[in-house]
């Protein structure tokens, strides 16, 4: 156990609540920040570091190196680096340090891992899979969900996190509160829209009644059976339970849809800018992955647009 007046215990606590709090990211984002900050700050207790002041260019080098020998993948490595990149700026900022001694550590190189990926077929049985011919209220809602994270490209947070409000079928939009409260507009696609008009006018109404609590959910788009907002884990269930319907044979989780709907863009012809502004990313970087899922259609794309490539 790290005690309680060498500093680090401090800096961490400030560090959780400025990326929870103010910045406003994913649970599960902050977890996984915790998680990768405290096995930084324990290696650095092994070695004697004594404070927060007190870490070495030559610490952050040797943490990396260690964790090339636990055999870390390189997209782990850089993961974890990152977080130290984090923390170090913020101790800067809050001059709990006088420099940033790990601005120098670069991340490792290795291969890019590519995002899970289905194809248009696939997300064609996964979406077919759900039984709508009847009345159900639950397939009816399952079937709008899906529809419109794959329409939208939503994060699951963004899914759960939607209100009645951020809905506009007959605009075909919708406004998604993604990282940060940062809002954007993202067009809703026609298949989506006659899947989400059929879960609110005739299903929604229905899990809203199931109600017990005495505080109806007047916001939320998209309930669970209870008639209160869905959880992220409900969406894995619903996901899962899909995917297990139409034998897709690949692990599937929320954000497979967000990144096949990604992958089809780029495939289409979309630009990575675009795909970026739909995606909600800060950065383009970050978007750029998809372009790596299919190099021989932007060879194809290439090859037919560039006036000098044959």
């Amino acid at each position: 156990m790290m005690q309680e007046d060498d500093g680090f215990d401090r800096l961490l606590a400030q560090f959780i609540t400025h990326i929870d709090v103010e910045r406003g990211l994913a649970r599960a984002t902050v977890a996984a920040y915790r998680s990768d900050l405290e096995r930084y700050v324990s290696f650095l207790k092994s070695r004697g570091v004594a404070s927060p002041d007190a870490i070495a260019k030559q610490d952050v080098e040797d943490y990396v190196a260690a964790l090339d020998a636990a055999g870390e993948s390189a997209r782990s490595k850089a993961r974890r680096l990152a977080a130290v990149h984090e923390l170090h700026r913020f101790a800067l900022g809050r001059n709990t340090v006088a420099a940033d001694v790990s601005a120098g550590v670069k991340a490792p190189k290795g291969a890019v891992t590519l995002p899970d990926v289905l194809t248009v077929d696939e997300v064609a049985r996964l979406l077919d899979a759900v039984p709508v011919e009847g009345d159900d209220p639950v397939m009816l809602r399952d079937k709008a969900l899906l529809e419109f994270m794959y329409a939208t490209g939503c994060r699951v947070s963004e899914a759960v996190g939607a209100d009645l409000d951020d809905i506009d079928l007959d605009v075909r939009a919708a406004r998604l509160m993604g990282k940060g409260s940062k809002q954007r507009l993202v067009p809703v696609g026609g298949c989506a829209c006659t899947a989400m008009r059929r879960y609110l006018e005739l299903s929604r109404p229905v899990l809203e009644a199931k109600d017990r609590s005495g505080r109806p959910e007047r916001r939320a788009v998209f309930l669970n059976k209870r008639g209160r907002r869905m959880s992220r884990q409900s969406v894995w269930e619903v996901v899962k339970a899909a995917g297990e319907r139409a034998r897709i044979g690949k692990p599937l989780h929320p954000h497979t849809l967000r990144h096949s709907f990604a992958t089809h863009l780029i495939q289409g012809g979309a630009d990575v800018r675009t795909v970026q502004e739909l995606l909600g990313h800060a950065s383009v970087t970050t978007t750029q992955i998809y372009t790596h899922v299919s190099p021989e259609n932007l060879i194809e794309m290439y090859l037919t647009s560039h006036p000098r490539a044959r």
